[in-house]
């Protein structure tokens, strides 16, 4: 005879007996249950009591990726830009050790007391990376800016590509005056920040799109309206990333409109309540290697 799981947590005969009875009622079905399903949980709910303390980012927020989880992200890179795995890794480690670009952020959030706990971790930014530096893009496009640190982690990847002579621009575009308080000097040497309506900003583009970045309004309706303006301002061997993809359809059901492909792939946080967010991931075809 099988026990319950409240039976194995008594250790005694009457206890697993009188434990046996509880489960057997209704409102003892439900205690046992809800206790089983919480242990889940239990790890956030730790987390989410320490971050409650902390002076850090209250939305878009910074944190690792797993082990595992980048090594996920090393694996589906090489596959959608077409490198090895060995050289997708390598542009993955060269971020890691990337101390001018972590000291330029870290340093910008000393001085803001309600960012003095913060960490300077990149999440999916770290897959941002790793498929501009496989590209070589010529132009690079970022709906949302934020505080920024999306913005310097690209500047970065096009900066490491100019060394090797691809030249690369970005373009962000924010409705906040203010997005981009940390897309300063040398960062900004790269590209600039367009203010203003982002799908006004991108419908006045001129010239071609080697990689997209949706990452600003998180409705779908506007998701939706932003792949439509770059839809015609897409290079041929362009490719599409959505950072809400996570939770709605939007690029999954534009790159079927326009035969593409699409993958997804979602984060992993370490020593974060967050659960994670993802990349919605869609090249112009998926290259042989």
């Amino acid at each position: 005879m099988g026990f319950s799981l409240l039976e194995l947590t008594v250790k005694s005969r009457r206890g697993r007996m009188l434990a046996r009875y509880v489960a057997s009622t209704r409102l003892g079905h439900s205690f046992v249950r809800r206790r089983f399903a919480r242990n889940y949980y239990k790890t956030n709910l730790s987390l989410i009591r320490a971050w409650s303390k902390l002076w850090t980012e209250n939305a878009n927020f910074y944190y690792k990726l797993s082990p595992k989880n980048r090594m996920e992200l090393v694996s589906m890179a090489s596959v959608v830009v077409g490198v090895t795995i060995e050289e997708a890794e390598k542009y993955l480690i060269e971020l890691d050790l990337n101390d001018s670009l972590r000291n330029h952020i870290a340093a910008a959030w000393a001085g803001n007391p309600k960012m003095r706990d913060a960490q300077v971790a990149y999440g999916r930014r770290e897959g941002w990376y790793v498929f501009i530096r496989a590209m070589k893009p010529r132009v690079v496009v970022e709906t949302g800016v934020h505080d920024g640190v999306g913005a310097c982690v690209i500047a970065a990847a096009l900066m490491e590509n100019s060394k090797e002579g691809f030249l690369g621009r970005y373009f962000g575009t924010d409705i906040d005056s203010e997005a981009g308080s940390l897309f300063t000097a040398p960062f900004n040497e790269v590209g600039e920040i367009l203010y203003g309506d982002s799908i006004l900003s991108l419908t006045k583009m001129n010239g071609m799109i080697d990689l997209f970045i949706n990452d600003s309004d998180h409705s779908a309706e506007y998701e939706r309206a932003e792949y439509r303006a770059i839809s015609n301002k897409l290079a041929a061997n362009s490719l599409v990333l959505g950072d809400n993809s996570h939770l709605t359809s939007e690029l999954n059901i534009w790159a079927r409109s326009r035969s593409r492909p699409y993958l997804l792939f979602r984060e992993e946080p370490i020593n974060h309540w967050y659960p994670g967010a993802g990349i919605g991931i869609s090249p112009s075809s998926i290259p042989l290697l």
